[in-house]
């Protein structure tokens, strides 16, 4: 009888899974195509509007021709680049053999071939696992989370697996080769499974690197550096950004260093920390400081998250004085928390303010109430001018 009722609740339990997949890809048909809705500049432009205004860097001809790009077909072209360079390079994830639901790997699947750019089961500890596995024979591994929100099934195979390998066989193994990208950030209408900005739970993890550009060129350079190291790196994609950044970006490949920050702008007043999208918000913010109240801004895109670049942060807030650090990531635990602590250590005498900390509520993603949850300019601005006022 309770082979029978086991049996049965099993059949139950496989039933409401099948249900449940069929709803989820309805759910992320209509998603996606919400994220990567055509429309040219007026849909770019209202996007722009409610959040942030993309400001591209001035076009880098120091590694060639370029092209103009989106963030996405940025990520193709760097894609692309890796498997026509290393014989051993596949990538894998959910769709990826389609193009992916952001389109990131169209096309790479007729170019290589079905066994170099293929589908995986809707398993992330399983894609992660089998990552793992490829990077330990030598082989380049680039693995697909077709969100951010979905790599915690993995995290397991990433925290206790991927980042000890090396560790725990005395160097005698390692899965350094192995790239994990996943699309990350607040998209508009994400709500709870489709906007988190995961980053500060891998941070706490020796032995993995992560990343997040916030551009197309940055994200080109940045992700074949990833590709490159020789440690497991996480590179996170800010989902907006897809089709809202557009830039000229070298056709060749390029690299850009990891654990390197960059000063965007120069200033003498406040220092100003983001990473991601985010750095386009504090752009705005810095331009209203200088409009609105005289003060001089130095932003900093600090790129790489682990291991992050102490030494320029710190050495712009001995200069300015006054940090404030902004993310979309919930407040508490947030990576904001570990450089306001080591600034604070290693500044302290410098300070004159309190380090100003602009982030994300301690509340799941909201859906309808997103406008109000980000760290948008208003609230950066105000910490800004309270800093100043201090």
């Amino acid at each position: 009888m309770a082979a029978v009722a086991s049996r049965a609740g099993r059949l139950l339990r496989l039933r409401a899974a099948g249900v449940e997949r069929r709803w989820y890809g309805l759910h992320c048909a209509g998603l996606v195509q919400g994220f990567l809705q055509p429309g040219g500049e007026d849909a770019a432009q209202k996007r722009r509007v409610a959040h942030f205004t993309f400001q591209p860097d001035p076009e880098s001809l120091q590694y060639g021709q370029t092209q103009k790009m989106n963030l996405f077909q940025s990520i193709t072209s760097a894609l692309d680049n890796s498997l026509a360079k290393d014989p051993t390079a596949v990538i894998f994830g959910e769709d990826v053999a389609f193009g992916g639901v952001f389109r990131c790997t169209v096309g790479l699947r007729d170019k290589y071939g079905k066994d170099r750019v293929f589908n995986t089961p809707l398993c992330e500890q399983g894609i992660v696992g089998f990552g793992i596995g490829i990077a330990v024979t030598g082989a380049t591994a680039i693995a697909e989370i077709q969100f951010a929100d979905y790599i915690f099934p993995a995290f397991d195979q990433i925290v206790n697996e991927a980042a000890k390998y090396r560790y725990r066989s005395g160097d005698l193994f390692n899965c350094g080769s192995l790239t994990i990208r996943a699309p990350w950030g607040c998209v508009g209408h994400g709500a709870l499974y489709h906007s988190q900005s995961p980053e500060a739970f891998f941070a706490h993890c020796p032995g993995i690197k992560v990343v997040i550009p916030r551009s197309p060129f940055q994200a080109k350079g940045l992700l074949l550096s990833c590709i490159e190291d020789k440690n497991p790196c996480i590179f996170f994609e800010p989902k907006i950004l897809y089709r809202a950044a557009v830039e000229q970006v070298p056709v060749e490949p390029y690299k850009i260093p990891l654990s390197q920050a960059e000063v965007i702008q120069e200033g003498s007043d406040v220092t100003l920390v983001a990473w991601g999208t985010q750095v386009h918000v504090i752009r705005e913010v810095a331009s209203m400081a200088q409009e609105k109240l005289g003060v001089s801004c130095e932003i900093i895109d600090l790129r790489t998250i682990v291991p992050w670049d102490i030494d320029t942060v710190c050495k712009s807030v001995i200069k300015t004085g006054r940090l404030l650090i902004s993310h979309e990531a919930p407040l508490t635990g947030g990576f904001a928390s570990e450089i306001s602590s080591t600034v604070q250590e290693e500044c302290f005498l410098n300070l004159e303010a309190p380090i100003s900390r602009v982030c994300g509520y301690d509340t799941p993603f909201p859906h309808i109430f997103e406008p109000f949850y980000i760290p948008d300019k208003w609230k950066c601005y105000d910490a800004l001018r309270k800093m100043i006022n201090y």
